[in-house]
């Protein structure tokens, strides 16, 4: 019989429920880990974490745990360190992109200033690096090298591409590190710490890095495609802060190659003034209707196609499976 995960149907029915079980046992270590005494840390850690989400993380360190022994010590820890690092890292984006909104609630930065964000995402990092250490020298290793990914993902998407460097092979890299790093981490971390089979554990983390990648290819889709009561953050905001996205790198091509109207106005307004929520509608309209948001929706495919071609290196069976609705869920999600 088949079951549903959030998000993710026709998984085998005991699979389903070993998973969602533990899952409501993370939202509970998740609390936990940010447990403090102080009163305005109290409130503000948790922000965005009560504010729900998808737990993409968490859910990939089960579904590969799921693989070995699911119960094996170490394995809930580990997925509350990788929900808590991309919990800590979007405090930090939102400041990076002004954003005002974040999982349909005000931003942190909004509410209480960057400084008190910066300061919480601070926090976070310190407790997710307490839980490395908890379960292993190994994993704080690991957890470390993670951490370097994305602060290194964060600047050169600040910087931009060098001199000469393709902003394509650059947009990837970025998102290589900035999303698809933590992905990686969760898969080879559930495979290893449940005592999965060391080729196991790299399969997995090759998938999370491809996976990662889908993922933020269809998000920059969903960015232009959603509203704000759906997606939770205002759409086309990467596009006020100058923020590149796929979308707009073939845009750019385009007009650089083909100096079409369409393209060179679109390419005018972006970088022009979009300050005013009428300038940032208009080329959000206009990128909506133009080719290169399908082209965009078809890379992602791609990709996703890809790392589900890394998942049929593992046995078949249940959890090769759900991780392959999984794929699918993380590239066609509307939110």
């Amino acid at each position: 019989m088949s079951s549903t995960l959030p998000g993710v149907p026709d998984v085998d029915e005991d699979l389903a429920t070993s998973v969602t079980e533990r899952l409501a046992a993370i939202e509970e270590r998740l609390r936990e880990s940010v447990a403090t005494s102080d009163d305005m840390v109290r409130w503000t850690s948790r922000h965005l974490m009560d504010a729900g989400g998808k737990r993409v993380r968490p859910m990939l360190v089960l579904l590969s745990a799921s693989l070995g022994d699911i119960d094996a010590e170490g394995v809930l820890d580990a997925a509350v360190l990788v929900e808590l690092t991309h919990l800590a890292s979007l405090y930090h984006d939102d400041v990076m992109d002004s954003a005002a909104t974040r999982r349909g609630t005000d931003s942190a930065h909004a509410l209480w200033g960057n400084n008190v964000a910066i300061l919480t995402g601070d926090f976070l990092f310190a407790r997710a690096s307490g839980l490395s250490a908890r379960i292993g020298a190994d994993v704080v290793r690991q957890h470390s090298e993670t951490f370097e990914r994305l602060c290194l993902g964060q600047l050169h998407e600040t910087v931009g591409p060098a001199a000469g460097e393709d902003p394509f092979a650059h947009y990837i890299s970025v998102l290589s590190d900035k999303t698809a790093s933590l992905l990686a981490l969760a898969g080879s971390l559930g495979a290893s710490l449940a005592g999965a089979p060391e080729s196991t554990a790299g399969v997995l983390g090759r998938y999370g890095e491809k996976v990662g990648v889908a993922f933020q290819l269809a998000d920059d889709v969903l960015d232009l495609e959603s509203d704000a009561a759906t997606s939770g953050k205002t759409p086309g905001i990467d596009l006020r802060e100058g923020v590149p996205t796929m979308p707009t790198l073939l845009v750019r091509r385009r007009a650089a190659e083909q100096q079409d109207a369409v393209s060179l106005d679109i390419v005018r307004r972006l970088d022009g003034d979009l300050s005013s929520e009428k300038a940032l509608d208009e080329v959000v309209s206009l990128l909506r209707s133009d080719p290169a948001l399908e082209e965009t929706r078809q890379l992602a495919a791609r990709t996703a196609e890809e790392a589900m071609d890394i998942l049929a290196e593992l046995p078949a069976g249940a959890v090769r499976d759900a991780l392959m609705g999984f794929t699918t869920t993380l590239v066609r999600r509307s939110r």
